[in-house]
Parts: C-alpha cells; structure tokens; sequence
C-alpha cells in the first residue's frame, strides 16, 4: 500500500496578493489623478473670477492733457471715462524714468477727491511708475488725475534760445486697451519743430494695456522766452488796522534754473489788489510792476539787475487791499476775515506761508480760523498774527482762509493816549528839574573823536554787500552739491575761494567797524544796532539746525517743527530787513 502526500507549492497564496496589491495602487492612481484634476479645475475658477472681477469695467476712452506751466513745470492731466465699477481701484501709471519727477499727484471729479497711492505696481509689470486711485464711495463715470512733474524735463538750448525740448509720457500705461486723445499746451506763439509725436495733437484709436511710451516734442518760440525757475519760498503777510485798512507784503525767493539770465517775471496778486510796489533784496526800489491780466491780477516784475542762471534771488512787493471784499463785520466787536489763496496760479511754489497781523487789541479765535493748511497763533502783547502754510502747491490747491476776531474800536485811542501819559510825565519831569537849585557849572573837556571819511561809509557798504551775496553763493553752492547738480570736488574748491575772500572782507570790516565806533554818534549805534542783528541772525541759523536734527531724529513732530521753522525764518527776515536798513543809512 503506497501512500501519496500532495504538497502545496511554495508560492501558493503569492497571485492572490498580487492582484490585491494592484487593486489597492490602481485605486489610489485614481484618487490622485482626481485630487490633481479638481485642484486645477479650482484654480483655474479662481483665476477666471478673478478675471471676471476685474473685467467689471471698461474705459471708455482718455483724454491726455500735457500742460507747461508758467515757470516750466508740467502738469499732466488724464480725464478718464468709466463703464462700469472698478471694486479694487484704478491703476494708471508712466514709464518708471518719470516717477522720480513727480512732486504732486491728486485725483478728483466734480464732487471732490480722491485717495491717491504712488509708486506702486502695475499688476506687477516691471518698467512702470504706478498709481493707484481708490473709490470709497463707488466708481465714478468721469474723474481726472492730475500729475505735477519737474521743469527739468524741459531742455533750453543755450546756443539756439529760442528751441526748446519737452520729455514727457506720450500716453497713460493703463492695464486695459482705449481710446486716447492727446493735447500738449504750450505757450502762445510756439512752433512744432519735431521731436517722437508729430504735433501738439494726436490721438491713439486702440491705445495698447501698459503702453509703455516715453516722448519728446521741439518746439520754438520766437518773440518771447519762457521762463525757467523755482519759487523756493513765498511770504505773504496781511496787515489790517483799526480803522480797516488792508496793506499786503509779498517776499519772493526764486532760483533761476534757465541756461540764461532772467530779466523779469510774471506773478499773481490778490484779487483787487492796486497800487503795487516792489523792491530787490537789498530794499532798492525797483521799476513799477506793470499789470498784464486785470482779470488774473497777473503784473510784470522787473528787475534792477538780471538773475544769473543758478542763481537766487528775493525781492519784495507791497500792496493795498479794499477792507470792505475781505472783511465782514459780525455785530460791534466781531470781525470775520473771509481771504481766498492760490487764484489762477500758474506757477508752482515749494513753500508758502500767510500771515495776518491783526489790529492792536485784537483776539483772534483759534477755534475760527478755518484753512486747509497748517497755522498757528502768535500772541504778543499788544498784537496778534495768524499764520497759515503749505507746501508744494499749484493751481489745484486753491482755497479760503476765514479767521474770526474780536476788536473794540476803543483801541484806536490806545496810542494816543499813551502818548499823551508819555508826554505828561516827560513835562513833569522838566518841570522837577528846571525847579530844582542848580549845582555850580562844570568845566566841560570836548572829547577827541575819529572823524570819518565818505570814502570810508562807502567801502564799508560795498564790502558787506559783497559779503552778503558771498554767503548767499554759498548756501547756494550748498544746496546743488546737496541734489547732485554739481561734483563734490567743484564744490570744494569753490566753497574754499568764497571762504577766502570772504576772510579777509571779515577783516576788512571789522577795522572799519572798529573805526565807526570811535566816531562815537549816529556812526557808533548803527554799529551796536548791526552787531545785535548780526547775533541774531548767527542765533536763528543755529535753532534752525537744532529744529532740522531734532525733526530728523524723531523727538520734534512735523507740526512743532513747522511751527518753530516758520517763527524763526520770519525772526530771520526781520534781523536782514534792519541790517538792510542800517546799510541804506549809511549810503545817504
């Protein structure tokens, strides 16, 4: 009998696994495939509605307005149309090359403005200088955005003074395709010559999303130049007296940026101010300004001595003003100054500031003083001024000032009367003396004094004027080293030679000073009066610096420092106006 034993093979269970293994890895392959096709398909969702939210409108079309201001800065204007609503906010932009030349960008319509944001991105396109317009209240059918660009991107030709060269964006880079309708205001009378455009008018029928277009246009101008400076500071102060009178003072200080001298300019008064006067810098009186608008109150300044190119200058122009257009009177002792500012401007100015010293007795409101600038009170002892400033501003910045005072018109007798006290007790005290018994006369020793010579006086005024306009150089020379206008070692060299001559006038004057005081009289208080403005002046230059680096550090606030550097420039100002009026006294 044989016994047989099948045995199960080694591998005998081994198919059965195998096929769950590949049912397992198939299974999970699909899963994965479908886990990769839904997160595509949500992506590209995204992507799409994304698309959808910001397809929400189209431009319709844009008007592209390049205007050159009076004193050569450009003011581009786009006037857009909108179909439908912009949720995230308007993007428009130029060329990058241009972001560095914008100083003011501002967005309004009819209604008002809007927030603006600068220099941002494009939808992240490289090249470009971005702005971005927000609507808090809903897309607006029609705004504007309006650009101020500097004047150095016009070019005046030094061998050819009449040709010109303008650089400027030859359309908006927006991010969606348009129609746009391009204007280039220049002055009256210009040629085209040529240039990247081919007139002062075009237009693009399907403007390309994030045009990139940077432009140039030639132009000529034969019967007049156009002007190319900066307004670094304008002063305007207001003067009201009790009886209602108004009188205006305007102190100008101006750069001539132009490759030419600049014989005169046009500026822009108050409206209905008359009878305007002007002086230069050293308190001379200069030709009359000559009115050329009636309607703008534009005049004609003319001056003594042309303005070097690069040079800095400052002259004044007092005026008078009708009390009865800018003053209301509100019951007996309230009065309500209502002053409009920055009316058919067509130059921009870097600093300004307004002030208005009221009557003596008067208490201006602090609550009532209604501006869209920063001001402060000054409160002396007799007298009150309100000061307003701004910075950076242009046609687009006009805007009225009201300010709200209490004055009795029994403060027009104040004086009076304290003339009237002074001279009472002046003749009281003529009276004690003439009664009073008289001591035995003394013999009187006559003192030696140095006489002087008029060759003297006028070495003495011709040398501090030299000086002046030294120190003035080198501040100067000190502001183009500062933007990069000229070489650290031109600077050098040349601030070295001003300091160098300006040594030995220092000495110069200071011997004639010395004799001066030894001529005793009128001679020796004009020098006490000089010295004590001349410290002055050294005091206000130093808090000026401390204010600047104690604003730089963080411990001074933009206001604070505002306010003490206005109060020390006017204290400045007064300090030069006497030292002016010392060397004036000294040439007659």
């Amino acid at each position: 009998m044989s016994l047989s034993i099948n045995k199960k093979p080694k591998n005998w269970n081994r198919p059965e696994e195998n096929r769950v293994r590949k049912t397992a890895s198939m299974i999970i392959a699909l899963t994965t495939i479908i886990l990769a096709f839904m997160s595509i398909s949500l992506s590209i969702l995204s992507v799409e509605a994304a698309h959808v939210e910001d397809s929400d409108y189209t431009i319709g079309q844009v008007s592209h307005k390049i205007e050159l201001m009076y004193n050569s800065y450009i003011f581009i204007n786009d006037t857009i149309q909108i179909n439908g609503q912009a949720p995230n906010g308007f993007l428009i932009g130029f060329p990058y090359e241009y972001g560095s030349h914008i100083l003011r960008c501002v967005a309004y319509n009819a209604t008002g403005t809007f927030p603006v944001s600068l220099d941002v991105p494009l939808e992240n396109r490289i090249g470009f200088y971005g702005i971005k317009i927000s609507f808090p209240q809903g897309t607006p059918q029609i705004f504007t955005v309006g650009c101020l660009l500097s004047n150095d991107l016009l070019t005046h030709y030094a061998v050819d003074p009449n040709r010109y060269a303008l650089d400027f964006p030859g359309y908006p880079s927006l991010t969606k395709a348009t129609i746009c309708n391009v204007s280039i205001v220049v002055p009256e009378g210009a040629e085209y010559v040529g240039g990247t455009v081919e007139a002062f008018t075009y237009t693009k029928e399907n403007l390309p999303a994030f045009t990139y277009s940077p432009a140039t246009v030639a132009f000529s101008l034969v019967d007049d130049q156009i002007p190319m400076f900066d307004v670094e500071n304008l002063k305007r102060e207001i003067r009201i007296d009790g009886i209602g009178g108004m009188e205006g003072l305007d102190s100008y200080y101006i750069e001539n940026k132009a490759p030419t001298e600049i014989n005169s300019i046009e500026i822009i008064l108050p409206p209905n101010a008359s009878d305007p006067t002007a002086q230069d810098q050293f308190g001379r009186t200069m030709s009359k300004p000559t009115l050329i608008d009636g309607k703008t109150n534009r005049y004609m300044i003319t001056f003594t001595l042309p303005i070097e190119s690069r040079k800095f200058a400052g002259f004044t122009v007092r005026y008078y003003l009708p009390s009865d257009v800018y003053i209301t009177r509100e019951g007996s002792s309230v009065f309500n100054i209502h002053f409009p500012l920055f009316q058919h401007l067509n130059y921009f100015i870097q600093q300004f500031s307004v002030t208005f010293v009221l009557p003596e007795g008067a208490k201006a409101n602090f609550q009532d003083v209604a501006t869209s600038g920063a001001h402060s009170i000054t409160r002396g002892v007799f007298q009150e001024a309100v000061t307003v400033t701004n910075q950076n501003v242009f046609s687009l910045d006009s805007f009225d000032i009201d300010v709200k005072y209490e004055y009795s018109l029994l403060w027009l007798s104040f004086r009076p009367a304290l003339w009237m006290w002074a001279l009472a007790i002046v003749c009281c005290a003529v009276v004690v003396v003439w009664k009073r018994p008289k001591a035995p006369a003394l013999v009187s020793v006559p003192k030696v004094t140095m006489r002087l010579r008029t060759e003297q006086i006028e070495s003495f005024v011709d040398e501090y004027q030299i000086r002046k306009k030294i120190l003035l150089e080198i501040k100067s020379l000190e502001t183009r080293v500062h933007k990069g206008k000229i070489p650290r070692r031109r600077y050098k060299v040349r601030r070295k030679t001003l300091e160098t001559r300006l040594n030995t006038l220092s000495r110069s004057l200071e011997e004639l000073k010395g004799k001066m005081r030894a001529a005793g009289g009128r001679y020796a208080d004009l020098m006490r009066q000089l010295e004590v403005a001349e410290t002055e002046i050294n005091e206000i230059e130093a808090n000026i610096e401390s204010i600047k680096a104690r604003h730089r550090r963080g411990e001074l606030s933009l206001g604070a420092y505002r306010k003490l550097l206005a109060d020390y420039e006017r204290r400045k100002e007064n300090a030069e106006i006497t030292i002016d009026g010392i060397l004036i006294r000294l040439r007659e």
